[in-house]
């Protein structure tokens, strides 16, 4: 089973620079966006329904902002919309599809422009990861969570110690996620390297993004009992159509 993960960062703008013959190659049977920044009764039909894919949208309140979808090869048992919760649901942060071995989750994390929004959305969301680590489903959480976990996760890390994103009480935040509450950073599995990204704050489009400085802020977050299913995973540098790049992981399991 193949998952991409990518924040589109305005879908509509996306599609434009290459979006869908990017899915079309990609041979992947669920893929997760984030940051969709249009409705969804707005798109075309070759946004909500490309060939081989059911799409599967939530929008957010405010035009123009947030929104999370996923796009499935196999139809899901069930969907949820959200978690109940109005700071999550209203900006459209939560989408889950439900299969009969787990659930895979689009996901994005409030970026820190409203930093006290994020610490309130980082509480609530805790509560709700520690509940999902006890159940006896399995999820795989993909998306932006807008904190680079360690100092291998961004090109500048000390200039950036006070920076949302990598302040540390995120980075505390994130221990907990990978620590106590028992979730798996997948990337980290295959791949301990430095100078993996999937962010530019300043990208410029003329240059590699290798030689530009990067964060790595997106991730596919697992339970352990999925760990020994995790085959491969990497960073897709060279789709351009996002500020953002994908994030892809291979997984030793079937829909």
């Amino acid at each position: 089973m193949k998952i991409a993960s990518i924040n589109v960062n305005g879908i509509r703008e996306a599609v434009d620079r290459g979006f869908l013959d990017w899915l079309a190659e990609q041979d992947a049977d669920v893929v997760c966006v984030q940051n969709l920044k249009a409705k969804s009764f707005e798109l075309d039909d070759s946004i909500l329904y490309p060939e081989g894919y059911e799409g599967y949208f939530l929008d957010a309140e405010q035009d123009g902002f947030s929104g999370v979808g996923i796009y499935c090869r196999k139809i899901p048992k069930a969907i949820m919309y959200g978690l109940g919760f109005e700071q999550c649901d209203n900006e459209a942060r939560f989408l889950q599809a439900d299969y009969d071995r787990f659930s895979i989750v689009s996901f994005l994390m409030p970026d820190g422009s409203d930093y006290a929004a994020k610490q309130s959305f980082m509480t609530q969301y805790q509560e709700y990861l520690s509940k999902m680590s006890r159940k006896r489903r399995e999820y795989i959480i993909c998306g932006t969570w807008h904190i680079a976990h360690k100092t291998l996760d961004l090109a500048n890390w000390a200039d950036n110690q006070t920076t949302p994103g990598f302040k540390p009480e995120e980075r505390a935040w994130m221990d907990q996620v990978f620590g106590p509450t028992g979730f798996i950073d997948t990337f980290r599995e295959i791949n301990r390297d430095a100078g993996e990204y999937t962010w530019w704050p300043k990208l410029d489009q003329d240059m590699p993004r290798g030689r530009q400085e990067g964060w790595r802020i997106d991730y596919q977050v697992i339970g352990p009992n999925l760990r020994r299913h995790v085959a491969d995973a990497w960073i897709d540098v060279d789709a351009t159509f996002s500020q953002y790049a994908p994030l892809i992981v291979e997984y030793d399991l079937e829909l």
